[in-house]
């Protein structure tokens, strides 16, 4: 009986299987960068607001503490978007008469929120609390980034998994004394112990101090973030 297909057909289908294995790792591999990527995380995107209030003039150039305007990032899960009557505080008195400012003083005649834009959007499945955090000396740069160095505000990190994992797994990498939390330029050597006073620390080495200190956990249970 003659063969009913070519000698050539083996090898053919020999590359079919080597190519669909090929090609399946490609594609996974290629789903797994888009997933991490700035495009599918929101991360390093500045979204342009009502009003292009800039963190860098206010908490760099200004010195204002972030608690001034988030006022319950230290008390409550959910840290708070200022109330105009914040802004409202200083800008009574000065740029009174600044056009680009007249939306806030619209929203405080008219007692309507300014409809900013969300940029840190955690994903509704898992759960984070500022305060607990904050109160454990994890700084606001560690997850929001240098703020005040940023015109328009951005989302540092990916707010995926992995990326909370990195610091639960290791918080003594993230630990600083709990009167630095806002203060965003500050770095273990800047650090003085009363019973140490020449020594020059490394982060690693405040961070475990400050982890004893704390009673820090390295909390990595789903159901610490997901409930």
């Amino acid at each position: 009986m003659a063969q009913l297909f070519p000698k050539l057909a083996n090898t053919l289908f020999r590359v079919a299987i080597v190519g669909a294995v090929l090609g399946a790792a490609v594609l996974g591999g290629a789903a797994m960068i888009f997933a991490r990527s700035p495009y599918a995380t929101g991360s390093m995107d500045g979204k342009t607001q009502p009003i292009q209030f800039s963190h860098a003039h206010h908490v760099n150039g200004l010195g204002i503490d972030c608690r001034y305007c988030h006022t319950s990032a230290e008390q409550v899960a959910h840290s708070n978007v200022p109330p105009t009557k914040t802004c409202m505080n200083c800008h009574s008195q000065i740029w009174v008469g600044s056009e680009m400012l007249s939306l806030v003083r619209d929203s405080y005649k008219s007692e309507e929120s300014i409809e900013w834009k969300r940029l840190h959007r955690l994903a509704d499945f898992a759960y984070f609390d500022h305060s607990i955090h904050l109160a454990k000396g994890i700084g606001c740069a560690s997850c929001h980034g240098r703020v005040d160095q940023m015109q328009a505000i951005y989302q540092k990190g990916t707010l995926l998994m992995e990326w909370c994992l990195d610091c639960h797994r290791a918080p003594e990498n993230h630990l600083r004394p709990r009167d630095q939390i806002t203060n965003m330029a500050w770095s273990a050597d800047q650090y003085k112990d009363p019973s140490q006073p020449e020594k020059v620390w490394t982060q690693h080495e405040l961070g475990t101090k400050l982890k004893e200190q704390f009673q820090v956990r390295s909390l990595i249970e789903c159901s610490t973030c997901h409930r």
